[in-house]
């Protein structure tokens, strides 16, 4: 029998003339009764805040025209110089992958002159060849290196797809750089499609990205931040683009 079921047969005597109503068993059950429900109100309300977490992501890729910015930055995916990785977790950031004394993989199209310098060495990001099982849609990676007077070239992190396909409209991988020694590597990724203004969010502060386009493919937009405004390996809490016309893509 439910706590519901032994409350009513409780109350039940009041419905006989000659009986007496058994008050301190009404109580008891009553309290049974009213804890069950605090204790599915309290799961309720859990259930609850886990429904608004998910309304809020859906809304964040779903409202193009949310005052600027409020995209989240990309997932960051990083492989090694030579070759594709495989898909991780939503939430996993593998650490950054250092160049190993091997030749750095062969830049596709123009090398780009970030303006950073190392020393004598230029801070240079170029595209190159990957190769990810399972995702022949997914052919390039962005490579940040560094290009020293001989023209020799060092990789110093190479980003690239895990899924999906390489040229998509929006943002692709972002590069962090997280390693705690080496010369440090500005924030940096890419674009596909119209822009002419990438902004980054980083506590509240925005902070414009430089842009070059891919020789191979203009479509393209390569971009990194100034390592005096935003710090190398912060995070950015948000990020978006926009048009010649400014409006947001």
């Amino acid at each position: 029998m439910s706590e519901l079921d032994r409350l009513r047969h409780a109350m039940r005597a009041t419905e006989r003339p000659d009986a007496m109503l058994d008050l301190a068993t009404v109580m008891r059950e009553g309290r049974r009764l009213r804890t069950r429900r605090r204790v599915a109100g309290a799961g309720a309300a859990t259930l609850a805040s886990g429904l608004a977490a998910v309304v809020v992501v859906v809304a964040l890729g779903a409202r193009p025209d949310d005052p600027p910015p409020t995209e989240r930055p990309p997932p960051v995916a990083v492989a090694p110089p030579s070759a594709g990785v495989s898909p991780m977790m939503p939430d996993s950031t593998p650490p950054p992958t250092m160049a190993s004394g091997e030749p750095p993989p062969k830049p596709l199209g123009q090398v780009i002159d970030s303006g950073v310098r190392h020393g004598t060495d230029q801070r240079v990001y170029y595209v190159v060849g990957v190769s990810v099982p399972g995702q022949p849609r997914v052919s390039i990676g962005l490579a940040a290196g560094r290009r020293a007077p001989d023209g020799r070239l060092t990789t110093d992190l190479l980003v690239n797809g895990v899924e999906g396909s390489d040229r998509s409209p929006g943002f692709h991988e972002i590069g962090y750089d997280e390693r705690s020694s080496g010369e440090p590597v500005p924030t940096f990724g890419y674009f596909v499609g119209p822009a002419q203004r990438i902004i980054g969010t980083v506590d509240g502060r925005q902070v414009d990205a430089r842009l070059a386009r891919w020789s191979v493919d203009k479509q393209v937009v390569i971009f990194w931040f100034d390592p005096g405004k935003l710090t190398p390996g912060e995070r950015l809490d948000g990020i978006i683009a926009r048009d010649g016309s400014g409006r947001r893509l």
